[in-house]
């Protein structure tokens, strides 16, 4: 029989080596008025299945959030109590940001891809009132 010690040694280990081998990710971004204006204290709600987890944007209209699982994840802009935009496929990856920027400017929701640069994959939201 092994000793109590040892076997709580041996389950910490395995857990700390499931959790590296799992990974996790980075979610951030930035998010403008109209105007270009970065907007302070902007609620940004991540969401997944069994995971929920709210954001305030700071002074310069930013936020971030480290160790998410690596998966997809639907995220919404909330503003005032109002969802001003969302991506509900936004998917994250492991060692590699994922920058979400959301750019206010009328109605209409237009998703825009760009390629990633310096190991981040960037997604705009340009919200606008181009019909």
């Amino acid at each position: 029989m092994l000793p109590k010690s040892l076997i709580l040694s041996l389950v910490g280990v395995l857990l700390v080596t499931f959790s590296v081998f799992a990974g996790t990710s980075v979610l951030e971004g930035v998010v403008k008025d109209a105007t270009g204006r970065p907007i302070k204290g902007a609620d940004v709600r991540i969401e997944a299945k069994n995971f929920s987890k709210i954001l305030k944007t700071d002074a310069s209209g930013h936020y971030v959030t480290h160790g998410l699982p690596v998966g997809t994840y639907k995220v919404m802009l909330v503003i005032n109590g109002q969802v001003k935009a969302s991506i509900l496929d936004a998917k994250t990856q492991l060692d590699k940001p994922t920058q979400l920027n959301f750019d206010l400017s009328g109605k209409s929701v237009e998703k825009v891809r760009r390629p990633a640069v310096y190991g981040k994959d960037f997604m705009d939201v340009r919200v606008s009132t181009r019909p």
